[in-house]
């Protein structure tokens, strides 16, 4: 499945968004098992899969400035 055809995913946000491009996009797969509910999906297709925990454990890191570095790269 390919972030251009995201059956059964409800879209929660797409960063770039500013082209037709295929930005990456958040979604939940509310069928999927809780260990692999959120989904991340990039421009080439592929897709990352993680728990809500994990998911939240990524927003703190972002929020307390841990992932501010790997932006500026």
């Amino acid at each position: 499945m390919s972030s251009t055809d995201p059956t059964g995913l409800e879209p929660i946000a797409t960063f770039c968004g500013n082209c037709d491009c295929g930005c990456p996009q958040l979604f939940v797969d509310p069928t999927a098992p809780a260990e692999r509910r959120v989904v991340l999906t990039d421009d080439f297709g592929q897709r990352v899969q993680m728990s809500a925990d994990q998911f939240a454990s990524l927003i703190a890191d972002a929020k307390a400035g841990h992932l501010d570095q790997a932006a500026c790269a």
